[in-house]
Formats: C-alpha cells, structure tokens, sequence
C-alpha cells in the first residue's frame, strides 16, 4: 500500500504499476480489470516512469489528460515554532540588557529612591493590613451587627444629601430631585427617625403621618399645576415675600425638630397604641386638616396673581373662621400628630413653637395688607377676630 500510494491515479481506470517480469498487478478486482481491457487499446496512453528507488518498470496504463496527485495531508499543528510569535508577558523583557540595566540605576537619585521606597513600603502595608482585615473575626462580627443599623445608614446619607440639596437651593441652583430630596430627608427625620429609635422599628401611626405630610405639604405646587399647567413658580413682587429674620426661621425649624423627638420619647411603645375605632378621631382630624390646607392655598390663589400677590382680600372658605387658614392648618397637622401617638406634653410644646413664630410671620403680613387694601382689610379684621385657632386665638 505505501509503494502504491505515490503512483499516479485515474478517475476512470483502474491504477497499476508493471514490475521487470513484465506482469501487472492491479488494486481491482479481476472482473473490473478484464472489462477495462478492450477500452485501453482504444486510447492513446503514454507511459508512466515510476521512480527508480521501486526498480519499477514504465507501465502504458495511465492517460495523462485526467490525472492528479494526492492531496497532501493538512495539519493544524506545527511541530516547528514560528520566530514571529510573540508571548506579550515577555514583551516588557524583550529589550531587557545589561545594559539597560546599568543605564537605569546610573540615573537614580536618592530623591527617587526615596519616593519607589515609600511606595513599596506603603504598597505591602496596605497588602498585609487588607490581609489582616479579612482573617479578623471579630471585623466580620462586627460588619455583621450592620445589618442590624442598616436603617441609621439611609437615614444620614439621605440626611446629608438634604443638606447638601438646601444649600444649592439656598443660591438658586437646586434641581426639581434636589428638592425632593430635602422634602424626604425633613419629613423622614420628623416622622420615622424618632419613632424609630426610641421603639427599634416602626409601625402604625408614623408610617402613615409620612405620606400625611408629603400630602399635606405639596398642596401649593398641585394648586400651581391646576392654575398654570406646571410646578414652577412665577416672577412676582418680592414685597409680597414676608419671612422673619433667619435666625428666627431657624429656631421655629429647631422648635418644631425637637418636638417631634420629644413626642417620640414621651409616647409609649407603638405596639400598645390601641388602634380600631379609638382612632376615629385621628383620622376625622388629619381628613380637616387637608381640606383646610388645600381649600385655603385654592381661595387663595383664585384671589391672587401668580399665587403669590393678593388681589383683594379673601373672605370665604375657611377664611370666614380664621385670618391665617394655612398656618392654622400647619399647628393642627403637628397637633394631630402628637395626638395620634399620645404625646400630649409634647402636642402643647409644638404649638407654642408654632404659635410664637406665626404671630411674628402673621403680623408682617397684616402690615402689609392694611398698606395695600387699607379699609377693607381692617373691616375683615373686625369680623373675623380669631388669627390661627376658631373662637380662641
């Protein structure tokens, strides 16, 4: 077969070699051969010389029209390694001589030395101190006891971006998230912070006052919404902007903060809140204090440009009972708060905080109200005696 395997072959007729005794000897069967044979002498065939390494003989049995070599074998592997093969872990050595070397360390400095120094030598503190700290059981009981935090970790990083966000707003440059992000971060550390530390978790009346106060406190943007399609506000006269000095906003926000921390302490744990119909009241309560609050801001608004500047002085709604409405609505909310979580020292404490800085913001605004309507605000004023609380204050 080896011998065989280097001789030329036909498509159509069978392949063979003749030995020097002149005899053929052919890979076919004999009855194939003899059929063949009347064809051969019809060709015009020429001889095939075989190499003499065989000691073979030529043999006029192939056609050299129709004739080709075996294909040789193909492998996808060598056994000879290219020269250009480049392994890129050696590729920073390539270059790499004695004399590279030489030239190299003749350039340092002792300021160099210095410097690689401290850095390999902060390099393995760093290695060996994360080494430590991860064979340290007592790092991993700790980390563990996280897990029992995890609360305390929202809340000051949501506490801190709040800040963050107020001071933007302080300079004009906050955007509609940033707002809401000091609204979340004021009502979570007045609702749920408190309640929370003092008990270890939270149920009941503080989850629903967050949602009350998110509410409540956004009733002004949907007013602008409905009037204006959109929540921004709009360029007004800034006369009509009446606040107190900052250093008094800032104690009525204290005051406020550490009522309902104190609420929070004085109230007994959560789970002993009776809950049913005990609570009816609450709920008729917080139902007044959003109708008051939004049927206020509406009156309001319908009787003033851009919401802001009054146009004419209010008298329906729930101005017929009292000549602040919103700031009345505000001391009820805190009011009904310390109620639905029975806190009654700590209901009287918020709304003395409360009544002390709208009596200043409230006197301000009648000022201005008695320079721009003159007659008839004071005739309101006379009917309508009671500022923030019906038939009492």
């Amino acid at each position: 077969m080896e011998t065989a395997s280097v001789l030329l072959q036909s498509i159509t007729i069978p392949f063979g070699f003749n030995l020097k005794g002149n005899q053929i000897i052919s890979c076919r069967h004999f009855s194939k051969q003899f059929q063949s044979m009347g064809f051969y002498s019809q060709q015009s065939l020429k001889p095939i010389h075989n190499p003499s390494s065989f000691g073979l003989s030529p043999s006029p049995l192939r056609k050299t029209a129709r004739t080709q070599f075996l294909s040789p074998l193909k492998c996808s592997f060598s056994d000879i390694s290219s020269s250009d093969s480049r392994n890129p872990l050696l590729e920073p050595f390539k270059n790499l001589s004695f004399d590279s070397v030489k030239s190299t360390l003749s350039e340092l400095t002792p300021i160099k030395i210095v410097k690689w120094a401290a850095i390999v030598s902060l390099g393995i503190a760093a290695i060996k101190w994360t080494v430590n700290l991860v064979f340290n059981p007592f790092f991993w009981m700790y980390f563990s006891w996280s897990w029992l935090f995890w609360p305390w970790f929202v809340a000051i990083a949501l506490a801190l971006y709040g800040l963050y966000a107020f001071r933007k707003h302080l300079i004009g440059e906050a955007s509609i998230v940033e707002q809401l992000a000091i609204v979340n971060s004021v009502f979570t550390w007045l609702t749920l912070v408190p309640p929370a530390y003092f008990n270890g978790y939270l149920e009941g009346w503080p989850l629903v006052f967050f949602f009350v106060y998110h509410y409540f406190f956004f009733f002004n943007v949907s007013v602008r919404k409905r009037l204006y399609g959109d929540y921004y506000g709009r360029p007004h006269d800034p006369m009509w902007d009446v606040n107190p000095p900052k250093w008094y906003r800032l104690l009525f926000c204290v005051g406020v903060m550490v009522g309902h921390w104190l609420a929070a302490f004085e109230a007994p744990e959560l789970h002993r809140i009776p809950g049913g119909w005990s609570n009816v009241g609450i709920w008729i309560l917080i139902i007044v204090t959003l109708l008051m609050q939004y049927n206020s801001t509406l009156y309001l608004a319908k009787y003033s440009e851009k919401v802001v500047v009054p146009t004419s002085v209010v008298q329906f709604g729930p101005y017929r009972w009292v000549r602040h409405p919103i700031y009345a609505s505000t001391i009820l909310l805190f009011t009904t708060y310390c109620l639905a979580i029975r806190a009654p020292l700590s209901m009287l404490f918020v709304v003395a905080v409360c009544l002390m800085y709208f009596e200043q913001k409230a006197k301000l605004e009648e000022v201005l109200m008695i320079e721009t309507f003159g007659e008839s605000y004071l005739e309101y004023a006379s009917k309508v005696r009671c500022k923030f609380i019906p038939f009492m204050y």
